[in-house]
């Protein structure tokens, strides 16, 4: 039996005991938006911990930040040209609000068909504990072919505000020649998925002031600019009638697809019928000339998130508001520049402002896109899912961002492999989230081969 066997046979062994400490785990509310929480926080932080130093870690520590600690740990390989693979991971959940939604109770663990049922279990608990018990296996059945290290955060579901700061100050405890991020997921359960592109993203606040206050549509309509009509006027002129983004130079730095580009997105079997199914909207719309999955996640757009202006309430109140705002967001794709988008944005809209209202901005958050189809590490990541799923791997430039990998490549020198073995209807972030347990197991199998590739 080789090395890889014996160590999927131990995971299947053992798996029954594995299940106890994932329970365990599920059960610690580790709600990082929650103040009251926050002892909890610590629990899942020591948990985690304590399961590290049973795996025999050469190191496991739990580091304190301004808000929830950052576990790290180190398995350090006896064979002196080891490479070091660092696995990116965060223990903190979303609310699990609103409650009566649940079936069951969120951080009660329970077996329904093939799925597990409890808050984070597939975001992201399931995921890290896939890594761990992978690790664990590899570990019980002789030499460790890499160096492992951790990096386990507590504050993925708010923003992350620590881990910057804690990556750039610890470089030389995270230096490595490989990261592995699963927090992505698969497109099915028949389809691995590595996610080799991530979009940028450009966050703000536009407001239209007129009037000092609230006036009268009777007697002031007709002379007073209403700030909710110009606001529609202007986001009315945000985009061409062909769907592209009307803002003028918004798209000179934007990297053209090549070939290779459209036919690994391509691979992707998702269809329109399929996203009419989980949008449920009557019919889609976007840039023309591009295919669904390419507007999705290589093309850049801009979108309107919120819209507030005057009375908003029940029944009806005859006013002109006294401003107007909208919320906005621009995706970007490969060498865009966040602040230059936001300056070009701004300069626009200000263009559009007639000299009857006051126009004022708020930048929130941007960041760049993400490109990594070479991250060091990825072939033996397919090759480990292609064996494990005898099934091709589907390649997918993700519309969201996931602002962890663009800064480890930044601090780092190392590009991160995006995976992951949630499933789309997993409910992450909804009620009555879900792990598919085939699937989970069928990954834990896939990253021992990972692992157990790197042997000599």
């Amino acid at each position: 039996m080789s090395r890889t066997q014996q160590a999927i046979q131990e995971f299947e062994n053992t798996e029954v005991e594995k299940m106890r400490a994932f329970d365990a785990f599920l059960r610690i509310p580790s709600v990082s938006a929650d103040p009251e929480m926050k002892p909890h926080m610590q629990q899942a932080a020591e948990f985690l911990k304590s399961y590290f130093e049973n795996l025999g870690m050469d190191e496991a520590r739990i580091y304190a930040t301004d808000l929830h600690p950052v576990v790290f740990a180190e398995k350090r390989s006896s064979l002196p040209a080891a490479k070091t693979l660092l696995i990116y991971g965060h223990y903190d959940v979303q609310p699990p609000d609103p409650l009566d939604s649940w079936i069951t109770p969120a951080f009660e663990p329970t077996i329904r068909g093939e799925n597990l049922y409890a808050r984070g279990s597939s975001d992201m608990k399931g995921q890290i504990m896939a890594t761990v018990f992978a690790l664990e296996s590899v570990l019980k059945t002789g030499e460790l072919p890499l160096n492992i290290k951790f990096i386990l955060e507590g504050e993925e579901e708010i923003g992350s505000p620590s881990l910057d700061e804690f990556i750039r100050d610890n470089a030389d405890l995270l230096k490595c020649d490989m990261i592995l991020n699963p927090d992505a997921g698969m497109i099915d359960k028949d389809h691995p998925t590595i996610v080799f592109g991530l979009r940028g993203l450009v966050y703000f606040e536009v407001r239209i002031d007129g009037p000092k206050m609230d006036l009268h549509s009777g007697l002031f309509g007709g002379n007073v600019a209403n700030p909710a009509n110009v606001l529609a006027k202007i986001i009315a002129q945000l985009h061409n009638p062909d769907g592209s983004v009307a803002i003028p130079g918004f798209y000179d730095r934007v990297r053209p697809l090549t070939e290779e580009d459209r036919k690994k997105i391509a691979m992707n079997p998702t269809s329109e019928a399929d996203f009419l199914e989980v949008t449920g909207a009557p019919a889609l719309a976007g840039e023309q000339g591009y295919s669904i999955l390419e507007r999705q996640g290589a093309r850049p757009t801009l979108d309107v998130n919120g819209l507030y202006a005057g009375f908003i309430g029940e029944g009806a109140k005859t006013i002109i508001p006294a401003y107007a705002k909208a919320k906005i967001s621009c995706r970007l794709v490969p060498d865009q520049d966040p602040t230059e988008i936001y300056e070009l944005a701004e300069k626009y809209i200000r263009s559009l402002v007639p000299p009857t209202v006051k126009a004022s901005f708020i930048k929130h958050s941007g960041g760049p896109s993400y490109l990594a189809d070479d991250a060091p590490g990825l072939p033996n990541l397919i090759q480990a899912f292609k064996e494990t799923w005898q099934n091709d791997v589907i390649f997918k430039r993700e519309g969201g961002s996931i602002p962890v990998a663009t800064v480890m490549q930044e601090v780092l020198g190392v590009k991160s492999i995006l995976t992951g073995l949630g499933l789309p209807d997993d409910g992450i972030h909804s009620p009555n989230e879900h792990l598919h347990l085939p699937t989970w197991r069928k990954g834990i199998k896939a990253y021992i081969r990972f692992l157990t590739s790197f042997e000599a």
